[in-house]
């Protein structure tokens, strides 16, 4: 329930494993026809977030914005090209893209078209409303 933000981690499998809170899994949702780098893109996230319960995160949509696909859990987004054997930092033009993409956090709400996600700024107020729930 925070602003996305920049950082680095160690490239081993124990970094990783301790930013997302469990067992990692690559996660490429990411398509872009102007730009093939897009595809190379990857969510590293717990792969038991959703089965641990953890708290919904953020959204994966389509060009629509239809919902696909929520993270459960801590997240973070790295560049995997299949040539590579380890996860890079994204290339500069990237790391703004989807940061933007992911700045914000999100609420979900269940409709009777399916669930839609809704970002909102994070504050003082909406802190302690999510510490209410």
């Amino acid at each position: 329930m925070e602003k996305a933000e920049v950082i680095e981690i160690n490239d081993d499998l124990r970094s990783m494993q301790e930013t997302v809170g469990g067992m990692i899994e690559e996660y490429t949702p990411f398509y872009d026809e102007n730009d093939p780098r897009v595809e190379d893109v990857a969510i590293i996230c717990d792969d038991e977030g959703k089965m641990k319960r953890r708290q919904m995160n953020r959204a994966i949509q389509d060009e629509n914005g239809k919902v696909l696909d929520i993270i459960a859990g801590p997240f973070f987004i790295c560049y995997a090209p299949i040539e590579s054997e380890k996860f890079l930092s994204l290339p500069k033009d990237l790391e703004e893209k989807f940061r933007k993409k992911f700045e914000l956090p999100e609420m979900f709400f269940q409709g009777k078209d399916g669930i839609f996600a809704e970002k909102y700024e994070p504050g003082p107020a909406s802190k302690a409303r999510d510490q209410e729930r």
